[in-house]
């Protein structure tokens, strides 16, 4: 292998993949990337065996060939170099890389001893705007477990119901669902929360499309010149939308900002006991309070005005009421509830397509 590729490109490609690379794994290889040519480009990819992601970059390819590096060192030396065009040059099982004022020799492993995921020959195949997708998992990621006792929980899960495609994540404390699209496809996929994390971290805000191609075992996300595959988790996922309330007797509509105000105050006090605060609707005074008490360092009650229909209180956690408010971008929320020990929503009041449900404590 030999050939001539920017510091710029190669060092986004490595920072896009590197992560990816396990270091506390027993199979030594899997900390490395595996550089190989294809055509008149350069692939950089890395594996943890469950989920793989590969940048394509383009290059000056003089001879072909393959090899594995280091990642972690790798990464770091080329983030280190100037601007400008490194020379590649592959000498059996070693690399050298080299520039106008720096020269260096990694030694790696052999290509062909690199796990490779198994390709996705006939899959169901559908589009979604980058910039859509990033923005639902931002609304979507942190509500998944990371139990692996239930590892269903420890996926995204994207299904159709109707002629509507979702993606939803729950711990079983909270639940976080969105609506992507209109779908007549029948989709089905449990795809783990790590896997969209790194999907996550690669997605940018362009109008270019993502191409997603999934089979029984595996989905593969295609975005630029880059692609991710990751193993799909098996089992059933719960039937999640059973559980969501359709009407309530409480409901207060506010300004996001200031729930998120008398939430953070709060949840200040509510650090002694968990998190643990009490929300009350009172119709009267027209307002929304949360209480919470810290037995060692006092107590505290913050109150913000909203329209109100009902009056009843919750105990809910602090932290579950502000990642639901954060993940919102509306400048009002709905929030609503039955009784204090049945679940309660936050939505957008004027868009649907999202909400949180958070299941209550006991007060």
């Amino acid at each position: 292998m030999k050939l001539k590729v920017t510091q710029e490109n190669l060092s986004a490609a490595l920072n896009t993949v590197a992560k990816v690379a396990n270091t506390h794994n027993t199979l030594p290889i899997l900390s490395n990337v595996l550089i190989k040519t294809s055509g008149n480009r350069l692939s950089v990819a890395a594996t943890n065996l469950d989920v793989a992601i590969t940048q394509m970059v383009g290059s000056k390819i003089s001879e072909e060939g393959s090899l594995t590096i280091p990642a972690r060192l790798t990464q770091d030396f080329v983030a280190s170099l100037p601007n400008g065009v490194i020379d590649l040059t592959q000498d059996e099982n070693k690399l050298n890389l080299s520039t106008d004022k720096y020269e260096s020799t990694i030694n790696g492993m052999p290509a062909e001893d690199f796990p490779v995921m198994p390709a996705i020959a006939k899959g169901q195949k559908w589009n979604l705007p980058a910039k859509t997708l990033k923005h639902a998992l931002q609304q979507i990621v942190f509500a998944a477990s990371t139990d692996e006792a239930r590892p269903v929980l420890t996926g995204l899960y994207f299904h159709s119901s109707g002629d509507q495609l979702y993606v939803a994540a729950t711990d079983s404390y909270r639940l976080a669902e969105k609506a992507l699209m209109k779908s007549k496809d029948q989709i089905k996929l449990l795809i783990p929360v790590s896997a969209m994390q790194e999907l996550l971290r690669i997605l940018t805000d362009s109008d270019e499309d993502v191409t997603i191609t999934s089979d029984d075992q595996q989905v593969l996300f295609k975005v630029g010149g880059v692609e991710l595959v990751a193993r799909l988790i098996e089992g059933q996922y719960p039937d999640y939308q059973k559980l969501i309330p359709q009407n309530f007797t409480n409901i207060a509509t506010l300004k996001r900002a200031d729930f998120v105000n008398i939430t953070k105050v709060s949840s200040l006090f509510a650090r002694e006991s968990g998190g643990s605060v009490t929300i009350e609707l009172d119709s009267k005074t027209k307002q929304v309070s949360i209480r919470s008490i810290a037995s060692q360092l006092g107590e505290n009650t913050a109150a913000a005005d909203a329209k109100i229909n009902g009056s009843g209180q919750i105990t809910l956690n602090s932290r579950f009421l502000m990642d639901g408010l954060n993940a919102l971008n509306s400048d009002e929320v709905s929030f609503s509830f039955n009784g204090k020990l049945e679940p309660s929503v936050l939505k957008d009041p004027e868009n649907s397509d999202y909400l949180h449900v958070i299941m209550p404590l006991k007060s």
